[in-house]
């Protein structure tokens, strides 16, 4: 009897730890909804191109404006849904929204997420747009690691796919935007779900 009360102690020792130096809020809906937008967002960008007089992208075209615009209505509108809906988790667990935890695990998601946008933003700039996808996967894909172990854990797997995803489009750079849909869209999708079940419900 006494031997089952040190497990249950320890097991309660080991779970306050964990929750004290991870981040577990994360809304498993809100994955779910970002992969949406990210669909939304690339089924408008591929009919404003494939039914442009040109029929592809320029970087100095109007069309290549609007689709930076979807592209970052697209990470704005998937950040929102993000706050609000884990906020709303948060609460609901009684945890704290902004803490050392939480700070932590913004800081390292930015670090590699602000460092790849800014070396997309230099290719750009030199005209090389043939690798932005696979670019764009491959540091959210960093991002995900690397803030991983100050959250759920799980999202290292998600974060390892988006790499695997973003060296494949560095490979074949024609199919770099099937592979973004893919990355961003469709695992946003499938993983959000599965966290959902896993952790919401």
């Amino acid at each position: 009897m006494e031997s089952k009360d040190y497990l249950k102690d320890i097991s309660d020792i080991k779970n306050m730890m964990n929750k004290s130096s991870r981040f577990i809020s994360l809304s498993g809906l809100s994955g779910i909804l970002a992969g949406v937008y990210a669909i939304i967002g690339a089924a408008i960008a591929y009919w404003l191109v494939t039914t442009s007089e040109r029929g592809y992208l320029i970087l100095d075209g109007t069309i290549f404006r609007i689709c930076v615009f979807i592209l970052l209505m697209v990470a704005l509108c998937s950040v929102v849904t993000g706050i609000i809906l884990t906020t709303k988790k948060a609460k609901k667990q009684g945890a704290k929204i902004w803490d050392a935890t939480s700070r932590r695990l913004v800081f390292n998601f930015l670090i590699p997420l602000v460092a790849g946008g800014l070396y997309i933003l230099i290719i750009l700039g030199q005209g090389k747009y043939g690798h932005t996808g696979g670019l764009m996967l491959i540091f959210y894909g960093l991002a995900l690691v690397n803030a991983s172990k100050y959250s759920i854990g799980d999202i290292k797997y998600l974060g390892f796919i988006q790499i695997i995803l973003g060296l494949i489009a560095g490979t074949f750079p024609g199919y770099g935007f099937w592979l973004w849909v893919l990355g961003f869209g469709i695992m946003h999708i499938f993983y959000g779900t599965w966290m959902h079940f896993k952790y919401d419900k």
